[in-house]
């Protein structure tokens, strides 16, 4: 199921740097020590709006399509079919769907109320449809009307569809209502179905669910924009001008998506088609930079502080799948220790939060401090697999 070997001889480097740096910062926001007094950057915004930890998510579907471009392309030139290429990108979408529910279900398998929707199958869904839609298209063009197609869509979908029992939007309940929107809908209504002919399924937040179905349809739309700034990173196009275009592309996404916002708000919940134009134009600014200090003015070989620095990004963004899993693993097995703390027992994380970082009371640094520590933690097998150059790919 997962193949090892070498790492490939010739990468884009900065994909590596950015992916590492998203995984690394994922995992500080998801596992903070004390999540109520952690700083406001590191949550979520409550509904409309954004912080920074909202931009994770994306940023990795972001360059998860850029990844698609090297792959697809390189076996396209290597001579290998398309249909022969499909099939892989259909096995390594089973295999990421497995993974996900392994972790979930193992050890006790409690299948009754297992939650289908996640962050790990909707990656997979995104890199299936998104990778079979350039293997098809291939040309720019075409990935780019897919995308104003996904994203208007989803717009008037939102914006015109009515709520069976709620009424129209707009007119009967605000466009954003948490409760009475169609994703929402949708997904109660496939939670029911999966209840009663599967006997599982359950929504994280009970009446809806951030990565539920109809809101994969504007998710596909930011792979795709990774996979139009993959394309232009493949290019003939000279390194500075790259440079300059993910720049400048960034810009004018993040214009659009604030243009958008009085009409379509910022949502990461229902990943609204402003917010996919906002992390994307994040994400390609990101990119840009990257690109520029690490492939274009190669600042890894003449400045040892950016070495230093951008080493373990590196070691992170080259196993991602490795990083990902590690603290769900560490979560699994370490969630069936429990030590005696007073008149209860904790689990031995807890334990050195509350008696270590956290022992003359919790506060935003120590829970920032303890994320830091996490972060190191889950840096270790991905270091490991580094050291003996083993690249984990589904």
């Amino acid at each position: 199921m997962v193949e090892t070997k070498a790492a490939p001889t010739q990468r884009i480097l900065s994909v590596d740097v950015l992916r590492g740096l998203t995984v690394a910062f994922m995992i500080l926001v998801n596992d903070p020590g004390d999540g109520h007094v952690a700083y406001a950057p590191l949550d979520h915004a409550p509904w409309n709006g954004w912080t920074p930890t909202d931009m994770v998510f994306p940023t990795f579907l972001f360059l998860v399509g850029c990844s698609i471009v090297f792959s697809i392309t390189s076996r396209l030139k290597r001579g290998d079919s398309k249909s022969r290429i499909a099939l892989q990108v259909i096995r390594r979408t089973i295999y990421l769907l497995a993974i996900n529910y392994a972790i979930r279900l193992i050890p006790q398998f409690h299948y009754g109320r297992m939650r289908l929707f996640g962050v790990l199958p909707r990656i997979a869904i995104c890199y299936l449809i998104a990778a079979l839609l350039f293997l098809w298209l291939q040309r720019a063009r075409w990935i780019a009307v897919a995308v104003v197609t996904l994203l208007v869509g989803y717009w008037a979908l939102m914006r015109f569809v009515p709520i069976p029992g709620a009424g129209m939007p707009v007119h009967d309940f605000p466009l954003m209502d948490q409760f009475n929107n169609l994703p929402s809908y949708i997904d109660r209504g496939f939670n029911d179905f999966t209840q009663r002919f599967l006997h599982t399924g359950s929504l994280y937040e009970k009446t809806r669910d951030p990565e539920g179905i109809l809101s994969t349809l504007p998710a596909v739309g930011t792979a795709l924009l990774g996979v139009l700034n993959g394309k232009l990173l493949r290019s003939n196009t000279p390194p500075v001008k790259v440079s300059a275009i993910l720049l400048g592309g960034g810009v004018l996404s993040i214009a659009l998506g604030y243009l958008w916002n009085p009409w379509f708000p910022f949502n990461k919940n229902l990943w609204t088609s402003s917010y996919v134009l906002l992390a994307a134009g994040i994400a390609a600014l990101l990119l840009g930079i990257s690109f520029f200090l690490f492939d274009v003015k190669k600042w890894q070989h003449t400045s040892k502080m950016i070495r230093i620095l951008a080493w373990p990004c590196i070691v992170f963004g080259s196993n991602a799948i490795v990083a990902y899993v590690t603290p769900s693993i560490y979560g699994k097995i370490l969630g069936y220790i429990h030590i005696p703390d007073g008149d209860r027992t904790v689990t031995p994380l807890r334990w050195l939060y509350l008696h270590v970082f956290a022992h003359w009371g919790s506060t935003a640094n120590t829970s920032l401090a303890y994320s830091l520590f996490y972060v190191v933690l889950c840096f270790i097998p991905a270091w490991l697999l580094w050291r003996k150059g083993m690249f984990l790919r589904v």
